[in-house]
């Protein structure tokens, strides 16, 4: 298939349509469409599809936090083996290698506000080159991955006028 991107930007727009739909709107044949989605997958490309949740209009209880990471390297370890360690951890649902004034962003999530600082008490902060972590609770998601949560949700400031 010619045109790799257009096809990953649909697989991410909704990767639930058909391959047919898929053929029709890249212009390709059902067949090519599959055989292209196969490649991806076998290249590491597409590592899986995944539902965008509301979690404010679920009925369980989910707690995410978005974690700062510093480390402190020696000789011997590399970030990816401190990574490793980290994305072991189911409670880790994202971690990433990141410039600027931390080394490293995880999204940990739990039930509850005290699992989330317990686990990044209890299992990140202990590691040896793990030197500081800043936990950053989600408070409300308007948009993620691309979805927008908007319309449905009540704003109780309220209005100033000059």
């Amino acid at each position: 298939m010619a045109d790799q991107r257009e096809l990953l930007e649909l697989l991410l727009e909704d990767a639930r349509q058909s391959t047919a739909d898929i053929a029709r709107q890249t212009d390709r044949s059902e067949d090519e469409v599959e055989s292209a989605i196969a490649d991806l997958e076998a290249a590491g490309v597409v590592h899986g599809y995944q539902a965008v949740v509301d979690w404010a209009n679920a009925e369980a209880e989910h707690v995410e936090a978005h974690v700062e990471l510093n480390v402190e390297l020696d000789r011997e370890t590399k970030y990816d083996d401190i990574a490793g360690r980290i994305a072991n951890h189911p409670e880790v649902e994202t971690l990433r290698l990141v410039s600027g004034d931390y080394d490293f962003s995880a999204v940990v999530v739990g039930d509850s506000m005290r699992d989330v600082s317990g686990f990044v008490a209890d299992q990140i902060a202990p590691i040896p080159e793990v030197t500081q972590t800043v936990t950053h609770f989600v408070m409300d998601t308007y948009k993620d991955r691309g979805v927008d949560f908007g319309d449905d949700r009540d704003d109780d400031r309220l209005s100033v006028s000059p």
